[in-house]
C-alpha cells in the first residue's frame, strides 16, 4: 500500500478506534478486535501481525486508564504499527482498517481527531506530553535516544572506546565532519553505550536550537551562558541561585562538577568558547562536541579531534541494506553501489533513499539510481566537494509527494524554531489536526523527519534547507508570512493562557480577550500541564517565533508574545533570553506605535538587565519606559514603572526610592489597582527600614500585609513575604519575642506556599537571633537542617558551609 495511503488509513482508524472507547459500542469492539486475530492463532501471524496486536493491547490498557499521556503514547504507537502492517500489505491490518471504518460509520462515535492529552482538537491544542518535572530525580540522563538502529563508524567507536572516563583527567573530542555525514548520531549512540560510565549523568547541549530563526540574539556569549545555565539546572542547581554572568555560572559549573563523573555531548557548535565553558572538573569526566568546523583552537584545551568523513562505499552498502532489507541490495548490487555514489556516502542521503526503496516496493533499485543520477542538482550552500547529493535525493523524494502533501511540506520548512508538536504543524498549514498528523506520518515514514519521544517533529537542518528552497520557489509571494503569522497567532494563545494560570491578575497591556475567546485552555483541563512546565518546553520555538515577527513586521502579535512569556522569566531566570525578549517586543512595540505596550516591556527589561549588572542600560530604559507611560496616559501602568524604578534606586539612592515607591502607591490606589498598591506599598517598607525609619516601616509592612490578604485572590505569598520582612523589623526595634512569632508565621507560610527560597531567609534571620547570647535554642538545630535541606536541593554553593555550621551545632550539644 503506498505510503500516504497508509498513513491517512492509520490515522483515519486510530482516532476511530479511540473514539469507540467512550461510546456504549467498546465492549463489542472489544470482543471483535479479540475475533480478528484470533482467526490468526494458528502460526500464519506475520512480525507486523505480532506487533500489531500488541500495540492493540496497549491501547486497550491504557483507554481504561487515568493518564492522559499514556492514552496519547498508545495511540501512537498503534498508528506508527498499523502504517507499517498497511505498507507490508498485511491481510490483518486491511480487515482492522476495514472494519473500524464500518464501525465508526454505524456508530457515530465522538471523534478523537489526535489523542492529544491535555486539550481538545483547536487552535490553542497542544499535543504533545510536557515533560512533568523539569529537575527529574537522579541523575541527569538527556542525551536524545536514536529511533533507528546505529550501524558501522567501528574504527571511530574504538577510538572514543579506549578514552571512555577511563582515565584521570577530563578527555575533550571533538567530531568535525560536513553536514549530514552523521556526527549527532555517532555522539548519541556512544553517549548511550557508555551511560554506566558516568554516574554523574550525562548532559546534552544542541547549540543549533538558539541559532534557528531569523534573529541572532545576543551572539555566542549569550547562547553560552544559557547553556552553562541549562546544565546547572540539570544538575540540581535552583533558578533563584544561577548566577547573572557567564563567568560566575562556569565556576560554579567547575564546582558543581568536581566531585562527579559526566559526559557532556554538545551538538553543532560554532566556537571555542562554547566548549570551553562546558568542561567538567571531575575526573574521569568527558566532553563530546560536533561541529561542522574543525575548531583548532581547542587544541590549546587538550581537546583531540576525530575527524568524521563520509562513509565508504562498502559502509554505505551496509547501511542502505539495514534499512530497506539486505535482499533489496543484493538482488541489485551494482545498482546499490551506484545509488550509495550518488549518495556520496552522506547517511542523511542514504536515509531518505532508503525509505523510497520500502514506502515503494516496485521501485527498484536501478531505477532509483537512474533518478538520482538523471535529477542531481546543485546546492551550493550544502554542497560536498562541489555536488548536492543531499538535493538530489530529496527531490527524487519530494517528487513522490502528492501536490498537497508537498504544499505541505514546503509550509512546514516556515516554521521558526528547532522542533513542533503536531498542534504547531497544524497551525502552519491551517489545517485540521488529523490532516497535519497524516502529513507528518507521511514525511516519517519517507525519512524526511524525526519524531522523538516526546512527539515533537523534527527537520534535518539539510532537509528543511530543501523544503525551504523549495517553498521559495513554488509557493506565491507572502506565503512565508503567513505561515509565521499562524504560527505567531498560535503560540500567542497559548502562551496567554499559561500566562493567566500562573497569575490571573498580572498587570497586562495586551487585550486579548477576543483571541483567546471560544479556545480550549489547556492548562485548566483535567491532567493538563503545568504552564511554567509547558513555556520552559517550548522556549527555543517561542523565541525563534519572537525573532521570526520581525523580519514580516507582524510588531503587534509580536509584542503581545513577549509580554505573555515574560512570566516564564519571572520564575525561570533564562537571562540572556528574557532579556532579548523583552528587546524584541520593545522594539516590536514602537514600530507599531504602541506607546502603553512600550512602557511596560522597557520597564520589564530593567529586571535582567540589573540582574546582569547592567545598571546604567537599565536607567535608560525605565527613563524612557516612565516617558512611554506619561505619553500612554495610564496611571496604573506609570505605577508599576515608578516601581521597578524604586527598585533600581535603592541600589544607589534610597530617597529616590522611596519617592518613587510613594509615587507608585498613589497612582496604584489612583487607578483600582489594589494588589499594585500593595505590593508597592511592601518594596516601600523595606525601603523605609533600610533608610533608618523602622517605626514608619513597620506601619507600612502590615498594611501592605493586610491589602495583599484582602485581594479577591488573595497574594497569600507575597503577604509572607511581607510577614517575613516584618520580622526583621521587629527584631531592629528590639521586640525579639514579637520579631520570632513573625518570623516563624512567615517561615511556615512561605513553606506551605512552596516559596522556598524565601523560607531558608525567614530561618536564617531565626538562627542569628538563636545564636545570641541567652536566646532560646530549642529550635535551632531544626530550624539549621532545614535551611540546609533548601540549599542542598537548590543546589546552592553555600550548602557545605552550612552543613558544617549545622555539624558544630550537634557536637557543641553534645549529639
Amino acid at each position: 500500500m503506498a505510503v500516504e495511503v497508509a498513513a491517512v488509513a492509520a490515522s483515519g482508524a486510530t482516532s476511530t478506534l479511540v473514539g469507540l472507547a467512550v461510546t456504549e459500542a467498546w465492549t463489542r469492539t472489544r470482543t471483535l478486535l479479540t475475533r480478528v486475530f484470533g482467526r490468526r492463532g494458528d502460526g500464519t501471524a506475520s512480525e507486523a501481525d505480532e506487533e500489531l496486536r500488541a500495540a492493540l493491547e496497549e491501547l486497550t490498557a491504557a483507554l481504561q486508564s487515568e493518564d492522559p499521556y499514556a492514552r496519547e503514547d498508545a495511540a501512537d504507537r498503534l498508528r506508527r504499527r498499523l502504517r507499517r502492517a498497511l505498507r507490508e500489505e498485511s491481510e490483518t491490518a486491511r480487515e482492522l482498517v476495514a472494519l473500524l471504518r464500518e464501525w465508526g460509520d454505524e456508530d457515530e462515535p465522538t471523534p478523537a481527531p489526535a489523542p492529544a492529552p491535555v486539550a481538545a482538537a483547536g487552535p490553542a491544542a497542544i499535543s504533545y506530553a510536557v515533560p512533568p518535572a523539569l529537575r527529574p530525580e537522579g541523575p541527569p540522563s538527556q542525551v536524545p535516544a536514536l529511533r533507528t538502529r546505529f550501524i558501522n563508524r567501528a574504527a571511530e567507536l574504538d577510538d572514543l572506546e579506549r578514552s571512555a572516563g577511563g582515565s584521570p583527567h577530563v578527555d575533550v573530542r571533538l567530531l568535525a565532519g560536513p553536514p549530514g555525514v552523521g556526527k549527532s548520531a555517532l555522539a548519541r549512540h556512544w553517549a548511550h553505550t557508555v551511560r554506566e560510565r558516568f554516574p554523574g549523568g550525562r548532559l546534552y547541549v544542541d547549540f543549533a536550537a538558539p541559532r534557528d530563526g531569523s534573529g541572532t540574539g545576543h551572539g555566542i556569549g549569550a547562547d553560552v551562558t544559557d547553556a552553562v545555565g541549562h546544565c546547572l539546572r540539570a544538575l540540581g542547581v535552583d533558578e533563584t541561585l544561577l548566577p547573572p554572568s557567564l563567568e560566575e555560572r562556569t565556576a560554579l559549573f567547575r564546582s558543581r562538577t568536581a566531585q562527579l563523573r559526566v559526559l557532556l555531548v554538545l551538538d553543532d557548535v560554532t566556537s571555542p568558547a562554547q566548549v570551553r565553558a562546558l568542561i567538567p572538573e571531575g575526573p574521569g569526566s568527558a566532553v563530546l562536541a560536533t561541529s561542522t568546523s574543525k575548531l583548532g583552537e581547542l587544541a590549546l584545551d587538550g581537546a583531540r579531534p576525530l575527524p568524521l568523513d563520509p562513509l565508504t562505499t562498502e559502509a554505505a552498502l551496509l547501511l542502505l541494506a539495514d534499512r530497506c532489507r539486505a535482499e533489496r541490495v543484493e538482488a541489485e548490487p551494482g545498482a546499490a553501489r551506484r545509488v550509495t555514489e550518488l549518495c556520496s556516502g552522506l547517511p542523511v542521503a542514504l536515509h531518505v533513499a532508503a525509505a523510497r526503496l520500502v514506502n515503494e516496493p516496485r521501485l527498484t533499485m536501478a531505477a532509483l539510481a537512474a533518478e538520482l543520477a538523471d535529477e542531481a542538482r546543485r546546492l551550493p550552500a550544502l554542497s560536498v566537494g562541489g555536488q548536492s547529493p543531499v538535493t538530489a535525493v530529496l527531490d527524487t523524494s519530494y517528487r513522490r509527494l502528492s501536490p498537497e502533501l508537498a504544499h505541505g511540506y514546503r509550509l512546514l520548512g516556515w516554521i521558526p524554531g528547532p522542533s513542533f508538536d503536531t498542534a504547531t504543524a497544524a497551525a502552519a498549514l491551517g489545517s485540521g489536526f488529523a490532516s497535519a498528523e497524516v502529513l507528518l506520518d507521511v514525511l516519517e515514514d519517507m525519512s524526511l523527519l524525526e519524531t522523538g519521544r516526546d512527539r515533537r517533529h523534527r527537520f534535518h537542518g539539510l532537509v528543511r534547507a530543501h523544503a525551504r528552497e523549495r517553498a521559495a520557489e513554488e509557493e506565491p509571494e507572502g506565503g512565508e508570512r503567513e505561515v509565521v503569522r499562524r504560527v505567531l497567532t498560535h503560540y500567542l494563545a497559548l502562551t496567554a493562557f499559561a500566562d493567566r494560570a500562573v497569575r490571573a491578575d498580572r498587570l497586562r497591556v495586551a487585550d486579548l480577550d477576543a483571541l483567546l475567546a471560544g479556545r480550549a485552555d489547556p492548562f485548566a483541563a483535567p491532567g493538563g500541564p503545568g504552564p511554567l512546565d509547558w513555556l520552559e518546553a517550548e522556549r527555543p520555538a517561542l523565541m525563534a517565533t519572537l525573532r521570526a515577527a520581525g523580519p514580516h513586521r507582524l510588531h503587534t502579535p509580536g509584542w503581545q508574545l513577549a509580554e505573555s512569556f515574560t512570566v516564564l522569566f519571572l520564575h525561570h531566570r533564562h537571562l540572556g533570553d528574557w532579556r532579548e525578549s523583552l528587546e524584541l517586543g520593545a522594539r516590536y512595540a514602537n514600530a507599531a506605535v504602541a506607546p502603553a505596550a512600550e512602557a511596560r516591556l522597557r520597564t520589564l527589561l530593567s529586571r535582567p538587565l540589573l540582574d546582569l549588572g547592567e545598571d546604567g542600560q537599565a536607567g535608560d530604559e525605565l527613563t524612557m519606559a516612565q516617558a512611554c507611560a506619561e505619553v500612554a496616559g495610564d496611571p496604573v501602568l506609570l505605577a508599576s514603572t515608578l516601581e521597578f524604578t524604586g527598585r533600581y534606586w535603592d541600589r544607589t539612592d534610597p530617597a529616590r526610592a522611596l519617592d518613587a515607591y510613594r509615587r507608585s502607591m498613589e497612582l496604584n490606589e489612583r487607578g483600582g489597582e489594589p494588589r499594585g498598591a500593595a505590593i508597592a506599598a511592601f518594596f516601600l517598607g523595606r525601603a523605609q527600614s533600610a533608610n533608618g525609619d523602622p517605626e514608619l516601616a513597620l506601619a507600612t509592612l502590615r498594611q501592605a500585609r493586610t491589602d495583599l490578604l484582602a485581594l479577591p485572590d488573595p497574594d497569600h505569598r507575597m503577604a509572607a513575604r511581607a510577614t517575613a520582612a516584618l520580622g526583621r523589623v521587629l527584631d531592629v526595634l528590639g521586640r525579639t519575642e514579637e520579631a520570632v512569632a513573625t518570623l516563624r508565621e512567615a517561615a511556615e507560610t512561605l513553606r506551605e506556599r512552596e516559596g522556598y527560597a524565601y523560607e531558608a531567609e525567614a530561618l536564617e534571620d531565626l538562627v542569628r537571633v538563636a545564636d545570641r547570647p541567652g536566646a532560646d535554642r530549642s529550635r535551632l538545630r531544626a530550624d539549621l537542617a532545614r535551611i540546609v535541606e533548601i540549599h542542598e536541593e537548590m543546589g546552592s554553593p553555600r550548602a557545605e558551609a552550612l552543613r558544617e555550621r549545622l555539624r558544630a551545632v550537634q557536637e557543641g550539644d553534645g549529639l
